[in-house]
């Protein structure tokens, strides 16, 4: 039994040891460094929600081990131990311990969620991300030199409710970039179309699709969302670190999700704006259309704008 116990122990080092994470990495427990001014706080909500796990497992394997190594039967004794039944403080205990935990868990949950899902009335960029199968469509809702047109009465925008619309700039002709899932990036080489937005800057994401639900995950935001037929969710990030990162689709969509890949480049503001000219000049003025459209009454019923 101590070989075994000593086996097992060296097995679990090794796997604790022998992993890609640095120390510094460790204390994300799994998670990328974070990206934007938000992601903070979901890591906490990560972390918390492992050392409540840990917490609570330590306690209940140290129970199960006290229980197994102290109550174990007697070599000299084979009678049946004295057994408890009906003991109404101990019912109480395992009956209200885990609906206070699940309560706490719920409290930090809902008060993280309500923060990160919280839209300003004004945000600095919006973007419309489309879902299709099998790539992506970003729609750059801005004023851009040489592209004309006003998104909040564009037809290829009808599927986006009127409370989102409210945030669009005025005479807003656009710009937009979509990809094919051959699609790379010029620099990196990484599969599918690029986002780009710039450093500091609030951004919306506007998130329709065109067949089937998909999902949106940049994977460093810590943050995705579901991208619906139908029904338009939204959130809002502010990314404060330039490179180049990786996204990808987050939900069972067909027989090639998995090539429902893209990259997103965020930059200086003025790169940024040299961007959308860019597309401009390469004939990409406009929208594409950006889906399915919502029915009537649901269209606008629902708002967490500030």
């Amino acid at each position: 039994m101590r070989r075994k116990l000593l086996q097992a122990l060296t097995a679990g080092l090794v796997l604790a040891t022998a992993t890609g994470c640095t120390w510094e990495d460790f204390p994300r427990l799994g998670m990328p460094t974070p990206t934007t001014e938000e992601a903070p706080r979901i890591l906490s909500l990560w972390q918390g929600s492992w050392a409540a796990a840990l917490a609570v497992g330590v306690l209940v394997w140290g129970l199960i081990l006290w229980s197994a190594f102290f109550h174990r039967r007697s070599r000299t004794k084979v009678e049946v131990p004295p057994q408890t039944r009906y003991n109404m403080p101990i019912e109480a205990l395992y009956t209200v311990v885990p609906l206070i935990i699940v309560s706490v868990f719920f409290y930090f949950t809902a008060r993280d969620e309500s923060e990160v899902l919280k839209l300003e009335k004004k945000p600095d960029v919006t973007v419309n991300v489309v879902g299709f199968q099998w790539s992506w469509c970003f729609n750059y809702v801005e004023n851009v030199e040489g592209s004309t047109g006003d998104a909040k009465t564009s037809k290829e925008l009808d599927a986006i409710p009127d409370r989102y619309k409210e945030a669009f700039p005025a005479d807003a002709g656009g710009v937009h970039d979509c990809g094919i899932p051959g699609t790379r990036n010029p620099q990196t080489n990484n599969p599918g179309p690029t986002l780009w937005l710039p450093e500091g800057k609030r951004v919306r994401f506007v998130l329709t699709s065109r067949d089937v639900i998909h999902s949106f995950w940049v994977v460093p935001f810590l943050m995705k969302q579901d991208v619906i037929p139908g029904h338009t969710n939204a959130f809002e990030v502010t990314p404060n670190r330039e490179g180049t990162f990786l996204g990808k689709c987050a939900e069972l969509c067909g027989v090639d999700h998995s090539r429902m890949l893209f990259n997103v480049k965020v930059v200086s503001p003025e790169r940024y704006e040299q961007h959308l000219k860019d597309l401009a000049k390469k004939g990409q003025q406009g929208y594409v259309p950006a889906g399915i459209e919502q029915s009537g009454p649901e269209k606008n019923r629902e708002s967490n704008i500030l």
